[in-house]
């Protein structure tokens, strides 16, 4: 039967005792870890979010306490007073291991059933279970860190904007439908029937709206929800640091985002950042590494054949070279005997799944250029391959030949992958880079049109806005993503703040003025009021956090995370509405 505190009063947390408590009577309370039963002695670890103590119950120090201790089991939640004693056998792999508590009262305050998971880091429950029972999952320290550690983020970012002259302002979460972008989630509204509003995908309209108010600087810890498919990273509901100034250009974004990144590493992690961080324009990053938010830890670069390869008579690389693609490769330099022709066969595979046809090779082994394809090359050829790549003893060059995107995203990918297999990522390293200079827009196949590559109110490069009526795939932007260890932190751009320009901006879309107007005329509207040059920056938090605490997916450092499938698993979410909901929404379902 649980019992109440009845007057006790807790004084320590679990985590928090040391030596220096000698002689000290406490009061803890928590959950219990472990017990172990010695007969005449009892012991019973017990656990909160700052730690774990040693309690000792002792029949001759309290008899009822020692009673009451034989018929405890894990994870009741009890509360103990006693005084601190010296242990006899020093535990030095707990932060507590210097001391531990003589009981001389204990409450059980709720008992519990045996649960579904372990309550320690070393559980190895399935993904699943984990989230069904999240609640218990959470009582793990290492996910309660990540949780401390996600709000000392929040708060050192808070904290440093709020000195730099930031205010913080919260924008609306139902707004207004927008038509680019990831799908929406919509709520439709009972007063306005036949009407939808729609969660922010970002505070994107409200934040430059603010900077026409004349706010000068904002940020916002913002919750953001996006309909779209999942991944590690992905969930359909995230959080962003999101940070808007007036009167700016792209270095004063920069330099204030790379101050921020600094406080934050520094005053969570102890870890100096150096700034300013290397800027990298898009073009260069996808040529060298086949990535826009490319991992700068390690070498194996991406080497353009083309020129190698112009008058090749090999029909594998002539065709492609023909048809406008490219023959690129990457040197994994010193590490060939790594590789046998089986492992060669596992790095095909994976390429093969970005949709490339396959994986070629070369490689110097023992004075001995060796390779599958040498019958097909000739001397000039494999003459000018080896002095591209600088191939020594032990090298081996990994090929593909495909369309330009595919050789970006297979070879893009191999070299993390290769990496990885070969253990040189140090997840100690703080690789930090800004990817500048993206394409404005982006050609969508599907819809016949141009696509905004960020969002329709990114400007573009001052030189290239005549482009906008010439040749609109040419035009760069006024873009930045800040990039770490291969990973995408955050991203942000200089707006446009010209109406003209914007009204420009939406034809190239293929926006006609009707369809801009009643999409985005409160914006237009606003802009002829007067709009300083005003430019931002948005940070994924989760995936900030994950970087910090060395987590493999977001859903490790989020409270409550969603499934890849965008379901709840404790919570049964989504669920079906009931009938009266529906009807009083003015809703009817159309089901198969």
């Amino acid at each position: 039967m649980a019992e109440l505190l009845k007057g006790m009063k807790r004084t320590h947390m679990c985590g928090s005792l040391r030596k220096e408590n000698e002689g000290e009577s406490v009061t803890l309370m928590g959950w219990v870890q472990k017990r172990r039963n010695l007969g005449s002695l009892i012991f019973i670890d017990i656990r909160d979010v700052c730690g774990i103590a040693q309690v000792v119950f002792d029949e001759a120090v309290s008899k009822e306490a020692f009673d009451k201790a034989g018929k405890i089991r894990g994870e009741f939640v009890i509360a103990v007073s006693g005084k601190v004693h010296i242990r006899e056998a020093i535990n030095e792999k707990m932060d507590t291991g210097d001391i531990e508590v003589y009981a001389e009262e204990i409450k059980i305050l709720s008992e519990a059933e045996i649960p579904p998971i372990h309550i320690n880091d070393e559980d190895d429950a399935g993904e699943r279970l984990r989230l069904k029972y999240r609640y218990l999952d959470l009582r793990k320290p290492k996910m309660q860190k990540n949780l401390i550690m996600r709000n000392k983020v929040t708060k050192s970012a808070r904290d440093f904007l709020n000195g730099e002259a930031f205010t913080e302002v919260e924008t609306p979460m139902l707004t207004k439908p927008t038509p680019e972008g990831a799908r929406d989630y919509l709520v439709p509204s009972r007063v306005n029937p036949g009407n939808f509003y729609a969660l922010p995908q970002s505070p994107q309209i409200f934040k430059q709206l603010l900077m026409v108010s004349g706010m000068d600087r904002y940020f916002q810890i913002a919750r953001c929800f996006r309909d779209e498919d999942l991944r590690a990273d992905r969930q359909p509901e995230f959080t962003q640091i999101d940070i808007e100034m007036s009167f700016v250009e792209e270095d004063d974004v920069i330099s204030i985002n790379e101050k921020l990144i600094r406080h934050i590493f520094n005053e969570v992690m102890g870890v100096e950042v150096k700034i300013p961080f290397p800027r990298m324009p898009f073009v260069e990053a996808m040529e060298r590494f086949g990535s826009d938010k490319p991992d700068i830890r390690f070498g194996f670069e991406l080497k353009n054949m083309n020129e190698a390869l112009k008058d090749t008579e090999f029909n594998v690389f002539r065709s492609v070279v023909e048809n406008g693609g490219a023959v690129k490769g990457i040197n994994v330099k010193g590490y060939a005997d790594k590789f046998s022709k089986k492992g060669i066969s596992k790095l095909e595979k994976h390429v093969k799944t970005y949709g490339a046809k396959g994986l070629a090779w070369i490689k110097l082994e023992n004075g001995e250029i060796l390779s599958p394809i040498l019958k097909f090359l000739k001397d000039g050829e494999l003459k000018a391959i080896t002095e591209l790549f600088e191939l020594e003893e032990n090298d081996l060059i990994l090929i593909v030949a495909d369309e330009q995107k595919v050789v970006y995203d297979a070879l893009g990918s191999l070299r993390v992958h290769v990496a990885k297999k070969l253990d040189m990522l140090d997840e100690n390293k703080y690789e930090f880079l800004w990817v500048t200079e993206f394409p404005l827009l982006e050609y969508d196949e599907e819809n016949e049109r141009y696509v905004a590559m960020h969002h329709p109110f990114t400007s573009p490069v001052d030189e290239d806005i005549d482009l906008l009526d010439k040749d609109p795939g040419k035009v760069r932007a006024k873009a930045y993503d800040i990039v770490l260890n291969g990973v995408e932190l955050g991203g942000g751009s200089i707006r446009i703040h010209d109406s003209k320009l914007q009204k420009k901006m939406f034809e190239a879309l293929g926006f006609s003025d009707e369809e801009s107007e009643r999409k985005f005329g409160f914006l237009m509207n606003a802009f002829k009021y007067g709009t300083p040059p005003h430019g931002g920056l948005a940070y994924g938090l989760d995936r900030m956090v994950m970087l910090m605490t060395f987590s493999e997916s977001i859903r490790e450092v989020i409270a409550f995370p969603k499934t890849q499938n965008a379901t709840c698993l404790m919570t049964e979410a989504p669920a079906a509405a009931d009938e009266k909901q529906l009807e009083e929404l003015s809703i009817s379902l159309a089901l198969d």
